[in-house]
């Protein structure tokens, strides 16, 4: 089936509040000030915004309605996705479709969540009852016990060693070096990561994210609104998202993706080749390699081959990351999953944080979140483009 492309769609006015690694202060108050920065970005009066996307895991029991009165707002058009790491794709790609329709003509994606002493171990209580009830009996330890299976598989099933899964680490250690609010701001060696002390067999302690209190956000539009505010947008070129993939797979080793690839790079007209840089979820370096398969970057089964033969940091073949990531940046909450969207439009608008990637013109931002007990439901992906 033929779909609608997003002709006419601009992403604009990437912003972070930058990150901590604890704090007093709400959910509410680091989506204030993300709306509140790209007020003063964009130079756009609150009743501009007419459309509201919220993602958070922190802000319940209150919900993206609750906020509207919170922050002052009035939008015609709301959402509210809680899609972990694919929460900035599926946001941006709901968006540009109110746009297209006329629902919204400037929207508001926003992300925040607050980190203070107990709360992730909180927040894990209440994610998912599924979760929860199938892995309570067997004194489960939360995200790192579920992906310490998935990459022991992967290792077992694909050939991967722990050296690959530490080429990703570094490389996105120094990528994150320039960014000022990055959790980690000293170099990884590979040494360093091969003698880190172990969470759970076999995901040791660089490849696990640390938790942390943040916001990203941006503005979608039509590129015509962008023009006429004067502001440096991005091209969305495609947009993909799925939900429950290959459920008949006894252990994750993929993801969505690779359903809808063949349509979202048919959408941009591009190949995975033509991209210049990626940016995905990365919770743990597993997932990275699972990206490239399902990306078509490297066939099934060949994502450590791919890692052993590209250089992953900005100046690298395959620049993957390039603000380092949620393994260097922290991982505030829902935000994570802004993380890549916010990196990607900075570059294609030559306004990274950190290392810019040479002569960027196409990039891929990947998204996946929502483990229940054994595998994530979420993915999502966008091709952005340069605007000419």
């Amino acid at each position: 089936m033929s779909r609608r492309g997003y002709e006419g769609i601009a992403v604009a006015v990437p912003v972070t509040v930058p990150y901590e690694r604890y704090s007093t202060h709400g959910a509410p108050w680091f989506l204030g000030r993300v709306l509140a920065e790209l007020l003063k970005s964009s130079g756009l009066q609150k009743d501009a915004i007419d459309g509201l996307c919220v993602s958070s895991f922190s802000l319940t029991p209150d919900t993206a309605v609750g906020l509207t009165q919170h922050l002052g707002l009035s939008p015609r058009w709301l959402d509210h996705i809680p899609m972990g790491g694919a929460s900035g794709v599926v946001a941006v790609r709901r968006a540009a479709r109110a746009v297209q329709a006329g629902d919204a003509d400037i929207v508001a994606c926003i992300s925040g969540d607050t980190n203070h002493v107990d709360s992730f171990r909180l927040m894990l209580g209440s994610f998912s009852a599924f979760a929860r009830d199938a892995t309570w009996p067997y004194g489960s330890g939360g995200p790192n016990s579920m992906f310490a299976f998935i990459t022991a598989h992967t290792m077992r099933t694909r050939g991967a060693t722990r050296e690959d899964f530490g080429r990703i680490c570094v490389a996105q250690r120094q990528n994150a070096l320039g960014i000022p609010h990055a959790m980690f701001k000293k170099p990884l060696t590979l040494d360093e990561y091969m003698q880190a002390r172990v969470i759970a067999d076999p995901i040791h302690l660089f490849d696990c994210v640390m938790p942390c209190a943040g916001g990203d956000g941006v503005l979608v539009m039509s590129e015509a609104r962008a023009r006429d505010l004067g502001l440096p947008f991005v091209q969305v070129l495609a947009a993909t998202e799925r939900h429950n993939a290959w459920r008949e797979d006894p252990i994750m080793i993929r993801g969505g993706w690779s359903v809808d690839r063949d349509d979202l790079f048919g959408m941009a007209g591009v190949k995975p080749q033509d991209l210049d840089f990626v940016q995905f979820y990365d919770d743990y370096p597993v997932i990275v390699m699972m990206q490239y398969e399902g990306h078509g970057l490297c066939a099934e089964g060949e994502g450590a081959e791919f890692v052993r033969a590209h250089s992953l940091d900005c100046a690298g073949t395959m620049p993957t990351n390039t603000s380092g990531g949620q393994l260097s940046m922290g991982q505030a909450g829902a935000a994570g999953g802004y993380l890549g969207l916010v990196e990607a439009v900075r570059q294609l608008t030559d306004r990274p944080l950190g290392a810019a990637v040479p002569d960027a013109k196409l990039g891929l931002v990947s998204g996946f979140g929502m483990i229940t007990y054994d595998r994530c439901l979420c993915t999502g992906a966008l091709v952005l483009g340069r605007s000419s």
